[in-house]
């Protein structure tokens, strides 16, 4: 089975999906996510997180 990065566009409460994919990468950790499990990112910055953790780092380094 092959993967495929999915290109997503983040909104509030939804995302929509660009190109058809199976996962998206965190931006701090780099770790892939699954779309059912994506369930972190910022809408302002077009990111996608794998846990609170990774949301919080990135809060940090903006300084929110």
């Amino acid at each position: 089975m092959n993967k495929k990065k999915a290109k997503l566009i983040f909104k509030h409460n939804y995302f929509e999906i660009v190109e058809e994919g199976d996962y998206v990468l965190c931006a701090i950790s780099g770790k892939e996510i699954k779309l059912q499990n994506l369930n972190y990112w910022n809408v302002d910055l077009q990111e996608a997180y794998f846990s609170p953790k990774e949301v919080q780092e990135r809060l940090k380094s903006i300084k929110y």
